[in-house]
């Protein structure tokens, strides 16, 4: 027996080398600087300069001051809309817990509370002259040890040696702020990427990891007013990078922002998307593009407030798109009447705060906060090592007792929902909390979306059926490589199998996707948009992290869509032209089988479209968006699946409700990091 079996395994193998699944033609290799762009990259992007375009006829409109007005409020209202709002303002319990003398000026050691039990730690550098100073607030960019990095040590001493308060604070990630520790007490995370992965909760509850990062600087500037040595009314605000990022968007919020220098970030969007497309979590907001909110645009929401752009020539972030926004702005400044309140300055360096850019920065802050305008420079002074600087005890607040986290918060709001999506399933008509899911998931009807195209594309004889390769066309710019496997005498039923790595990985000899053919079924095997052989090979930096289309996920993150709701429509068309599918006579019934990723939009498929799909399989399928809130540090591959606010109407075992649990079969269901649940119910 142990022979005969041997046999067969090697013969699989064998009948597996033979073959070629493969639907399409062979790509070019990811190395190939001319190869063009994935599928789904190259789709998104299109809509996307299709959406820019819109937008900059829209701003050529924008001429009068009223018009001015209304444009900013428009996007201001939209940016605090995505998101989520912001929380009340508390208690900042705030105490310095050190203090260093540098000589011409002192550093104090602050830590204080953004929301309860929620530090943030920094350092205030104080001229010693005669208060009140202006006050700079300091966001870091990505360093690890955030405030404790040259660069900005640098700029808040140069500050503080010119006059002008600064407060450099931690980012959440950073410094003495890792939300993920290892067993040591050190951060477990690269901060680019705890950032991301604090972004999977916040999308599904409707926020952002922007909505910490800037709540943090706000309630920085609260603390900067709070001191009896600044002046309120003379607040500055400048960072580079991911700081310029957070500078951006506080001075386009924050109105007692007085003078911006926001450093190597503001570019455009068109030439972002061409260049290195969508970045770290904090930097894609739901929905912007779709809008109209351009790079440009945060400039333009506090004209007509001094804003200086800091830019390198050899910046990741492309300095024609520095040069457009910039051109935008000074228009929307002059036909204010206050083009001098606007400027530029840039450095032939690549991406960093270098020198030439912090002076420039201090400059400007002396301008319009001491109204000075000279020239400085920066000498040459020693910097601090991380322990010298450190505020909390430990060296981590997470290590404070009581420390709630950014995914602690994360998960109070999702408790906070979960009221009223029991109240929406159990209270309101089915039809009515299937149509709320249509609208966050972004999924039209069945009725509205065209009918699917395909061409043939070869064919593989195996014993007792064949394997038709089929092209589907969904829409222009979108195919599915698709394999149809079909019996020699197929009944009337037809299985659609959609898996998270590709139509092929449970199609060899044997396996799967053979041991329902071998019944008498028919099976479709798709690759859904941007998996299987349409996966972009270009890795951008979070797809080991995050997941083979997490690339994707950030352009249509910024169109307002959603890779599952692109993903269940996808799904949709599919079950509909299976159900014809050399049928002779009456339609075959469908059902869907969906594994792994793939089945969080079989599931919504079954749930939105329950006439067209006869049952659900869901095999090592997540569980619930609740447990990938609830249970953070494991959730990195989640990011894909995940829909802005869709834990504000429902969560995946609604849908199981909503299609009916008697026509679902849940195989191996597995949480958050994608392990199966054993104990599952």
């Amino acid at each position: 027996m142990k022979t005969i079996g041997l046999f067969l395994a090697l013969t699989a193998v064998c009948a597996t080398a033979a073959e070629n699944l493969n639907v399409l033609p062979p790509r070019p290799s990811a190395k190939d600087t001319n190869a063009p762009p994935a599928m789904l990259d190259a789709y998104l992007k299109a809509a996307a300069f299709t959406a820019l375009d819109r937008r900059k006829a829209d701003y050529e409109k924008v001429k009068t001051p009223e018009q001015i007005a209304a444009w900013q409020q428009q996007r201001r209202e939209f940016f605090v809309r995505q998101l989520g709002g912001f929380p009340k303002r508390t208690p900042l319990n705030a105490k310095v817990t050190g203090t260093l003398d540098g000589g011409d000026y002192t550093v104090e050691k602050v830590i204080f509370e953004s929301e309860p039990k929620h530090h943030v730690t920094g350092l205030l550098y104080l001229p010693k002259g005669t208060p009140p100073y202006p006050g700079v607030l300091v966001p870091c960019g990505h360093s690890a040890n955030g405030k404790g990095a040259e660069t900005y040590q640098r700029i808040s001493i140069l500050l503080a040696k010119n006059g002008l308060a600064a407060f450099c604070y931690d980012p959440i990630g950073q410094g003495e702020r890792a939300q993920v520790l290892k067993p040591d007490g050190k951060a477990a995370l690269p901060s680019t990427t705890e950032h991301s992965l604090v972004g999977i909760g916040a999308i599904l509850v409707g926020r952002n990891t922007a909505t910490y990062r800037i709540w943090d600087g706000m309630r920085g500037i609260d603390y900067l007013s709070s001191r009896k040595e600044i002046d309120p009314k003379r607040i500055g605000c400048t960072g580079n990078s991911g700081g310029g990022t957070l500078t951006s968007y506080l001075m386009a919020l924050d109105d007692r922002i007085v003078a911006a220098a926001p450093s190597c970030y503001l570019t455009s969007f068109h030439k972002l998307l061409e260049r290195i497309g969508g970045q770290d979590g904090e930097q894609n907001i739901f929905g912007q593009i779709a809008f109209g909110m351009e790079h440009g645009d945060y400039v333009i929401m506090r004209a007509p407030k001094p804003t200086l752009m800091c830019v390198a020539t050899r910046d990741m972030f492309d300095i024609a798109g520095s040069w457009d926004s910039f051109r935008e702005a000074k228009r929307i400044y002059g036909r204010l009447g206050f083009a001098n309140h606007v400027d530029l300055v840039e450095a032939d360096e690549p991406h960093g705060f270098s020198t030439h850019l912090r002076v420039g920065a201090v400059r400007w802050m002396r301008r319009w906060l001491l109204n000075t305008d000279d020239d400085i420079i920066e000498p040459d002074f020693p910097l601090r090592k991380d322990p010298e600087i450190e505020c909390s005890l430990k060296g981590q607040v997470m290590l404070m007792p009581g420390e709630r986290s950014v995914f602690d918060l994360n998960a109070d709001a999702e408790k906070q929902f979960s009221a009223g999506r029991q109240e929406l399933w159990t209270k309101a008509p089915k039809s009515e909390a299937l149509a709320k899911v249509r609208e966050v998931a972004g999924v039209r009807s069945l009725d509205q979306l065209p009918p699917l195209a395909h061409r043939a594309a070869g064919s593989v004889e195996r014993q007792g059926y064949r394997i038709e390769k089929l092209v589907l066309e969904p829409e222009a710019g979108i195919v599915l490589p698709a394999l149809a496997f079909v019996p020699s005498k197929p009944d009337g039923d037809a299985y659609l199998y959609l898996h998270g790595q590709g139509k092929q990985a449970d199609a060899a000899p044997g396996g799967p996707i053979e041991q329902l053919v071998m019944q008498g079924h028919l099976v479709l095997a798709v690759d859904l948009r941007g998996l299987g052989e349409t996966e972009e090979r270009a890795k951008k930096w979070y797809s080991g992290s995050f997941g083979p289309a997490a690339g994707d996920f950030y352009d249509s993150y910024l169109l307002g869509r959603s890779l599952v709701g692109m993903w269940t429509e996808d799904a949709l068309v599919c079950a509909r032209f299976l159900a014809g599918y050399e049928a002779k006579g009456a339609p075959r019934k469908v059902h869907v089988v969906g594994i792994g990723m793939a089945g969080v939009p079989a599931l919504h498929a079954a749930a939105l479209e329950p006439g067209l799909i006869a049952s659900l399989t869901l095999r090592r399928t997540l569980v619930s968006w609740a447990d990938v809130v609830r249970s953070p540090n494991a959730a990195k591959d989640q990011l894909i699946t995940t829909i802005h606010g869709a834990l504000k109407v429902y969560d995946l075992p609604d849908l199981v409700g909503a299609f009916g649990k008697e026509k679902v079969t849940i195989e191996e269901p597995a949480n958050a990091a994608g392990a199966v649940i054993t104990n599952a119910k």
